[in-house]
């Protein structure tokens, strides 16, 4: 989510590892690197966004790009994402069966759409 404008950015993949999150960041940098301006991802302190395996590309973008990381356990209320991950789950219908891979995929896709552009912190937890 750009803050400031609420614009979605995501990149949906079938599963998450420090080698999806660096092609993320990679097409975060090729979008937002044109606007001449630094990109801060905030991030929690979960192991992906740790992993040594992003230190080249941590170290590629350095001086243009870093992580801010959230306190550990910080909650919802620092962290607004935590909230969205429930409302995307409750619309997605998390926790019941899907078809497949790509009705998943679809699913996601429409919650984030839906969401574009409405601030994260507009929502109400």
């Amino acid at each position: 989510m750009q803050y400031g404008t609420a614009k979605v950015f995501s990149k949906i993949v079938p599963h998450c590892d420090a080698q999806a999150l660096r092609q993320y960041i990679h097409q975060v940098m090729a979008t937002f690197s044109k606007t001449g301006k630094d990109v801060v991802m905030v991030v929690d302190r979960s192991g992906i966004h740790r992993a040594h395996k992003l230190d080249a590309t941590l170290d590629h973008y350095h001086g243009t790009f870093r992580f801010h990381c959230f306190p550990a356990h910080c909650g919802h209320h620092l962290n607004p994402i935590e909230g969205f991950w429930r409302v995307m789950k409750d619309t997605i219908g998390a926790g019941r069966c899907v078809a497949d891979l790509h009705l998943l995929s679809q699913r996601t896709r429409q919650v984030l759409m839906a969401h574009q552009e409405r601030p994260i912190y507009a929502f109400h937890w």
